[in-house]
């Protein structure tokens, strides 16, 4: 533990330390540009501030397909912002500007800028900037200012920033994507194989105590690989943009990540299984065959994650024919269903080593799967989203209103500045501009890291000045430290990228140029104009988005119960519902990442006179979904391969599958009336309004005169786990009458007979933990209930009871 920690800290130096160096690097090419260079180039570059922003938004923590990226999103920033700027100019003439006139200018341009949905964030940032430097400056030099030169020396300043990425990134050796990709999928497949050795030893182990080491290691090594995945993730846009211009290093290009990730889901399976049967162990139904087989499989799928992680093509994966014939066999003992409540973990675990096994070798699951699979994923390439396909779909108020508030925050921003002070009315601007978000965030949170970053930043470039005041080089070179300082802080949870850019932007603009005059008084200027911009921001956020996170936490909280009621209502043996069942499982898992977004959000945004937020209890609920939303993946992948193999069964299936599907209609009631009552209380704005609007209406609510169905929901979800367990055993019975009917002649028969063991076991166990989430969020949701109401006794039948009555 203590060497991985080690490790670990030592990672973390590594990759700060690289990132302040490449920083640095790209800052330094623009300090010698502007400061040292040929009196023609500073000429043109009159704007070095600018350039250094360039290059904090582009050069941080990138590759160099990240910089040729970055090449390309200046270039059509530039074309959307200088040229229509050139064009205002020009027509209107720099010495008819006014304060009044500039930003309307400047919002008129970010409105054009941000409205296009599909315009890359960086390249929307570099726009903003460049909007408003253009108008502000051409304002500040009145009729000293020629249209064409100045607009050129705009864009030539971004041009050297953009250089300098890049020359940072190659020099004195390149930083490539590829590389990158190819070690973190290293690491991820010695993570994966540490794992699965790790479940297996589990699984096998003698004792409760030793099981339980092995499965608090493999949760560690889980958290790691979460970290791999979410590396490699990033790597996959970039190397697309190295492919091109090096094509030499064409096989540096294959990218295992992909396969590597598809070998998560089984994982967490199998930690789910052994979680669930922590307390039946040793595992009764491995015999000796059973675990001789198990070791083979571990070897196999070791085997092909080596042949992955070496970034062999897909089609020259090999298995060992050896342990491809132990494989079949292990698994064809399994010839029979245990009705034993205990044993469906063990089953459900072999079920995820079996997928784990088809997933390592890139077999498809079902038919369904393999022509899903087979068409790849296209996302839409920065390439191939031009300035009209922008703005050819259609206008929504999803698109306006982001629009509409950077070109009002911007404006309001540019103009407070320009009238506290002219000369320096380009950083309040120019604060909104280069921190514009992708999407809604923690407006406060936000502000105030970015206001304590461009302090930060501002002080260490004025004390820089102070020590070295006659040493221009020596004061530049005091930067480095600095680098790797914030370098730090973007990593960090108290900063973020937020406040780590505005730091290191803070001391670039200080220490990386000359004759701005005092550094004091500049400083000074800076702070104030950087708080005119962001409280220019929060006003706007405040009129124009004014529903707090906590309200749409608690709005999409209901919206995933909402879709968890479709989830469990597609689950079905007679119906071929396996896609529906996929598609609704997929939206589930977007809108549970939607309410972590808002519950992110709502945890650090100030309570001011409202209730503080019960973040805890919504971390909790987001914790069940997540486990919701993997069983009904697995429930699809059982339901798939049943499906695929049901006609080689004959009549027995036939003669099962209605039985079989009538429990599983059981389970879907008791868990589906659950989770609707879940929607209704969370789509309750308060409880005193549930009481006004009865007494308002004169409606008595009874009990006793609720729906009896529901009141049969509730006493199951009030501890009542005999009627779990008699519909979990009625489904048992029920599936090894159907597979006991069957009768496997020969090693294909015996083969499909075990695969359908597997698959209606692991159904059960996905069903019956179905229930228990479920009830999980019951606890859950009476916790919020309890935290906004703290004087009331809360009773979910009796609130279940007043909402039908009330609506009905």
């Amino acid at each position: 533990m203590m060497s991985a920690t080690t490790d670990r800290a030592r990672a973390v130096w590594l990759r700060c330390l690289a990132s302040g160096f490449r920083t640095a690097l790209a800052c330094t090419i623009v300090g010698c540009t502007t400061l040292y260079g040929p009196a023609s180039i500073r000429h043109h570059i009159a704007f070095p501030a600018f350039s250094y922003v360039t290059v904090i938004l582009i050069v941080t923590d990138a590759t160099l397909g990240d910089a040729l990226h970055g090449c390309w999103l200046a270039l059509y920033a530039t074309v959307q912002s200088v040229g229509p700027a050139l064009l205002s100019l020009w027509l209107i003439g720099p010495a008819m500007l006014t304060s009044g006139t500039v930003s309307l200018a400047v919002a008129l341009g970010a409105f054009v800028v941000v409205f296009p949905e599909r315009t890359h964030l960086v390249a929307k940032r570099i726009a903003l900037g460049q909007i408003v430097i253009v108008y502000v400056i051409a304002f500040i030099n009145g009729v000293h200012t020629e249209a064409i030169m100045h607009t050129l020396h705009v864009a030539a300043s971004t041009a050297i920033g953009v250089l300098a990425c890049v020359l940072a990134l190659l020099l004195p050796y390149p930083r490539l994507a590829c590389w990158e990709l190819k070690l973190n999928s290293e690491r991820l497949a010695e993570n994966v194989s540490e794992r699965l050795n790790l479940y297996v030893k589990a699984f096998c182990a003698e004792d409760n105590a030793l099981a339980l080491t092995y499965i608090s290691q493999a949760k560690t090594l889980a958290v790691a690989g979460a970290k791999l995945l979410q590396s490699i993730k990033r790597y996959q846009e970039s190397v697309k943009w190295e492919r091109l211009p090096l094509r030499f290093l064409r096989n540096l290009y294959l990218n295992p990540g992909e396969r590597l990730q598809e070998l998560e889901i089984p994982l967490r399976g199998m930690e789910m299984a052994l979680t669930s049967c922590t307390t039946s162990l040793p595992v009764r139904i491995l015999d000796g065959e059973n675990k001789h087989g198990l070791v083979q499989l571990v070897e196999n799928v070791s085997h092909t994650q080596k042949q992955i992680k070496n970034c062999l093509p897909r089609d020259s994966l090999t298995v060992p024919e050896s342990n491809a014939d132990n494989i079949v066999e292990s698994h064809q003992t399994l010839q029979t269903i245990s009705t034993r409540h205990q044993d469906l973990p063990s089953f459900f675990f072999l079920f995820c080593m079996k997928l784990l096994h088809c997933k390592s070798l890139g077999k498809p699951i079902t038919p369904t799967q393999q022509k899903g699979s087979s068409t790849p994923c296209k996302q839409n390439g920065f390439l191939k989203s031009t300035w009209m396909s922008n703005w050819s779909t259609s206008v929504s108020s999803k698109r306006l209103m982001p629009a509409f508030k950077c070109s009002l925050s911007l404006g309001l921003a540019v103009l407070f500045g320009l009238i506290y002070s002219k000369k320096d009315g380009s950083w309040s601007g120019l604060t909104v501009a280069i921190s514009l978000a992708a999407a809604r965030e923690a407006t406060f949170k936000v502000a105030n890291v970015k206001a304590q970053g461009t302090v930060l930043g501002t002080v260490y470039g004025v004390f820089g000045c102070f020590v070295f005041e006659r040493y221009l080089s020596i004061r530049f070179i005091s930067l480095l430290p600095w680098f790797v300082v914030t370098s730090f802080l973007r990593h960090s949870k108290t900063y973020g990228q937020a406040g780590g850019i505005s730091a290191v932007i803070g001391a670039v603009l200080v220490l990386g140029r000359k004759n701005f005059g005092p550094p004091s008084e500049f400083a000074i200027a800076r702070i104030v104009e950087t708080f005119i911009g962001l409280s220019c921001s929060i006003m706007v956020d405040l009129l124009l988005q004014p529903t707090r996170a906590s309200s749409l936490a608690k709005a999409q909280l209901s919206k995933c119960f909402e879709t968890l009621s479709a989830c469990i209502g597609s689950i079905s043996l007679v119906a071929n519902n396996k896609t529906n069942l996929l598609e609704n499982q997929r939206r589930l898992k977007l809108d549970i990442s939607e309410l972590g977004k808002f519950t992110g959000e709502a945890e650090v945004e100030p309570d001011f006179w409202f209730l503080p937020f019960p973040s805890p209890c919504y971390f909790k609920l987001m914790g069940s979904l997540s486990r919701l939303v993997d069983l009904l993946l697995f429930s699809a992948d059982a339901v798939g391969l049943l499906e695929h193999e049901s006609q080689k069964l004959g009549a027995s299936w036939k003669e099962y599958v209605t039985k079989l599907d009538g429990d599983l209609e059981i389970f879907k009631e008791m868990a589906g009336s659950l989770v609707k009552c879940f929607e209704d209380v969370t789509m309750l704005l308060s409880l005193e309004f549930l009481e006004k609007e009865l007494e308002n209406k004169n409606i008595s609510h009874d009990l006793e005169m609720g729906n009896s169905s529901n009141r049969n929901i509730f006493k199951v979800s009030g501890l009542d786990e005999d009627k779990i367990d008699s519909v979990t055993s009625s489904y048992l019975q029920h599936s090894k009458e159907m597979v006991d009917k069957f009768h496997a002649a020969d090693e294909g028969e015996r083969e499909l007979k075990s695969q359908v063991v597997l698959c209606l076991s692991a159904l059960a166990f996905c069903m019956s933990n179905l229930i228990k989430e479920t009830k999980e969020i019951e606890k859950g949701i009476i916790e919020v209930l309890q935290w906004e109401n703290p004087s009331k006794h809360i009773n979910l039948y009796e609130i279940s009871c007043k909402i039908r009555a009330l609506y009905n």
